[in-house]
């Protein structure tokens, strides 16, 4: 398999980023480039699960990208120790890219050793927010205690259906409204979706309490097997961007694709160049 773009892939990546930038016209009045935050464009490692570090380093520079959600997967950012770990936020540091969130990461005991274990791997990584894929509701009183002493937002990923306690955001947001500020979501826009929840009411909703998104599109709205590149769906992407910006969203959005993981790139390529092609029609620079 090849490791870098083509001339055909970056000629059709070009293309769809003139053509997406003609969708969202109607929004620019909604953005205007004065006075909107910039929506941040970033990486969920979890796109390049077969490929070593090297690889998904070179991968992010192409795509002129330089934040990542790195997983616990391959080389990407180890947990089997402090060394290894260290090593791979050096090598990210050295490209110039900041590991901005880790996950998913999970919290299946309600111990306090196993969850600072997992505060300490996300501390000496220097991330600001843990996506967690399935604290049970029972034991996030014990998590928050570790979110004040850190101060390492908590962001509980919705999986849609098959999740069995977090299907939707409103699910995460119901279960933490009350809780310390920095108890939150990640919210999967595609397992949004599956779940029957209006996308954009839910940015509203959870507002201060979204610290990442995971960008993903689909053909179908309730069949996860459909993804397909960013824009070439049924997602309603200028709309979740200028539900983001009117929230004033600071955290990232962060493409995981999740098909074709042994040639992945083709794929990604159409997606950054869509949703830049979104933003730069909305006056946003992504």
């Amino acid at each position: 398999m090849k490791t870098s773009l083509n001339r055909r892939t970056l000629l059709r990546g070009g293309a769809l980023a003139a053509a997406a930038a003609c969708v969202p016209a109607k929004f620019a009045e909604a953005a205007p480039e004065a006075t909107a935050p910039p929506i941040r464009l970033g990486m969920a490692s979890y796109t390049f699960r077969q490929f070593p570090r090297a690889q998904v380093i070179e991968w992010m520079k192409q795509l002129r990208l330089t934040t990542i959600n790195c997983k616990d997967v391959k080389d990407h950012l180890p947990s089997t120790s402090p060394e290894a770990e260290m090593a791979a936020v050096n090598d990210y540091k050295a490209a110039g890219i900041t590991i901005t969130a880790g996950g998913t990461i999970y919290f299946p005991k309600d111990e306090d050793d196993d969850i600072r274990s997992k505060f300490e791997y996300a501390k000496r990584a220097g991330m600001g927010v843990i996506v967690a894929g399935d604290p049970e509701e029972k034991t996030l009183p014990r998590i928050e205690k570790f979110v004040k002493e850190y101060d390492i937002k908590f962001a509980i990923h919705n999986h849609g259906p098959e999740d069995k306690i977090w299907h939707s955001p409103l699910d995460v947001l119901k279960a933490v409204k009350n809780m310390d500020p920095r108890m939150g979501c990640c919210i999967d826009i595609g397992h949004t979706m599956r779940a029957g929840t209006d996308i954009v009411e839910a940015i509203h909703a959870v507002g201060p309490r979204l610290f990442d998104m995971h960008s993903k599109d689909l053909a179908k709205g309730d069949s996860r097997d459909s993804q397909v590149a960013v824009g070439e769906g049924i997602l309603p992407i200028p709309a979740i961007f200028k539900a983001l910006i009117a929230i004033k969203y600071k955290g990232n959005v962060d493409l995981e694709y999740e098909i074709n993981g042994d040639n992945p790139m083709p794929g990604v390529v159409e997606s950054f160049a869509y949703m830049r092609g979104v933003l730069a029609g909305m006056g946003v620079k992504g």
